[in-house]
């Protein structure tokens, strides 16, 4: 998670030194809130036994902190540059009370385990605008890049260890309701095209309502969901799904 907020804030100040030099002016969004996963499960290869992260492994209330930044400008042969990054995590001692499998291991009804889930996500999104006017389009490629774990420690031990960065295609809608302030929006990241890049896959969207003051301040919520489809990675093979709310606060310069 460090290397690639490293490799942002690199890559954020070589393209501001570019886009200063040749722009009237730069806006930049940056927003902070909270994510709140209510549901998940991971998925055993190629046994596909469902596990549920909230009801099974008692991973609740994983709530993280999140952060948002988003640098615009008027330049149209280079892209626009948005960062999001949140660490869901969390970790729970607890009492089984039916029997699991998981990752190769069994773990049997009475087990007292100790359950690990920790996942953060960095993205990387340089995109283009569409269309700006009420109805606002932006059309580019993410660069969803994971890191984390999941694991299971009582009797026996296993951990799912994810390390992946899958580009995805990035597509944002939002529309602005007529005087009030108030948006509605969606975002879509797919892996659409197969650049060869990894053998994962992944999928997350989010569906938004804000408020934007016109004074710079607003405040943004909705929900999120991803699915991580990992293939042959660290020699395994398994799937994690996730869906929670968040709420952002953000102030456009």
């Amino acid at each position: 998670m460090k290397s690639t907020r490293s490799i942002f804030v690199t890559s954020t100040c070589l393209w501001l030194m570019i886009g200063t030099a040749n722009a009237e002016f730069i806006g930049l969004n940056i927003g902070a809130g909270n994510f709140a996963p209510a549901d998940g499960s991971a998925y055993n290869g190629s046994d596909y036994e469902s596990i549920d992260l909230v009801d099974d492994l008692d991973t609740d209330n994983p709530e993280q902190s999140s952060m948002v930044l988003i640098l615009e400008h008027p330049i149209k042969s280079l892209p626009n540059i948005r960062y999001q990054g949140y660490d869901p995590d969390s970790s729970s001692p607890m009492t089984l009370n039916a029997n699991i499998y998981f990752n190769g291991q069994t773990f049997t009804s009475g087990d007292e385990i100790t359950s690990t889930y920790d996942l953060s996500q960095n993205d990387v999104v340089l995109y283009y605008q569409l269309y700006n006017k009420r109805l606002n389009l932006d059309l580019g490629v993410d660069l969803k890049s994971f890191d984390g774990e999941i694991s299971l420690a009582g009797p026996n031990s296993t951990s799912v260890e994810v390390d992946e960065t899958i580009p995805l295609l990035y597509l944002s809608a939002r529309y602005a309701l007529p005087n009030s302030g108030f948006y509605v929006g969606a975002d879509i990241n797919a892996d659409v095209i197969d650049l060869g890049l990894s053998e994962s896959s992944a999928h997350a969207s989010t569906i938004m309502l804000g408020y934007d003051s016109g004074s710079g301040l607003g405040v943004e919520g909705g929900l999120k969901t991803f699915s991580l489809d990992l293939d042959d990675a660290n020699n395994l093979d398994d799937e994690l799904e996730y869906d929670g709310l968040y709420l952002n606060g953000y102030f456009n310069f």
